[in-house]
């Protein structure tokens, strides 16, 4: 467990709202990610838990409230988005590896378009986040050619090459078959072992209970509760967490 709470304020939301169409799927989030501090959020599917990661990242753009990264709040701005996806990284459920590219080169396409990283130094830099997410001996290969538990680990890699600040996950699990979970959530722990700052939305509870500094439960697109993992689990707030803890731990 790192001692994140006295860190900086990297990621900031207030009242944060977004509606598709006359559903609200966030109704005015507000809280604080800190630097250095491992947050899973959890809850029922629809609760708004991806909307907010997503929003983050103006993969879909908040209707009102703020959202600030390191002090810069997120817009449209191309300039200010492009810096800001670069320290923001971001893992999804599907691993949207380009399929018609190595491993390599997919871990490397970002460093080179974007930070104008040399071949050479790309390839050194991803040979060496790909031995850390256990992929070295894969990085000629194609996204075909690897199981669901390897494209993720790929992914990681792929967004940890342009070094960012932060790590978002989306459910990164969920579309992996059960034996491959353990290996994904293996490369996030050492991640959080390391340092990152990381919000991941996840059903994985032995991982929240684990890893996390807090779980925060989300219910109906508000943040129900928040708070460490042991007071968390230990002490459900509600009966709605409480039984949604039990099903997911079964």
């Amino acid at each position: 467990m790192s001692h994140a709470a006295s860190a900086n304020p990297y990621i900031v939301c207030k009242d944060v709202r977004k509606a598709f169409g006359s559903h609200e799927v966030l109704k005015g989030v507000s809280t604080v990610f800190r630097t250095g501090e491992v947050t899973v959020i959890i809850g029922a599917s629809g609760s708004g838990k991806s909307t907010l990661l997503r929003a983050i990242n103006r993969l879909e753009p908040h209707d009102s409230g703020s959202i600030t990264i390191d002090g810069v709040e997120v817009t449209d701005d191309p300039r200010t988005l492009q810096l800001q996806r670069s320290e923001v990284g971001m893992v999804f459920q599907q691993f949207n590896l380009f399929g018609h590219m190595t491993v390599l080169d997919n871990v490397t396409l970002a460093p080179r378009r974007i930070r104008h990283t040399s071949r050479r130094e790309a390839n050194d830099k991803a040979m060496a986040l790909l031995k850390r997410v256990g992929m070295q001996d894969h990085a000629h290969k194609y996204p075909w050619q690897l199981s669901g538990g390897q494209q993720q680990r790929v992914a990681i890699a792929r967004a940890l090459a342009m070094a960012p600040k932060v790590m978002l996950f989306d459910e990164p699990t969920s579309a992996l078959d059960p034996e491959m979970v353990q290996e994904v959530l293996d490369v996030m722990r050492e991640l959080a072992r390391g340092g990152m700052t990381m919000i991941v939305v996840t059903h994985e509870m032995g991982f929240a209970r684990e890893v996390a500094d807090r779980v925060m439960f989300f219910d109906q697109g508000c943040i129900a509760h928040d708070a460490p993992p042991a007071e968390f689990f230990s002490n459900p707030a509600n009966d709605r967490i409480r039984s949604f803890i039990g099903r997911m731990s079964h």
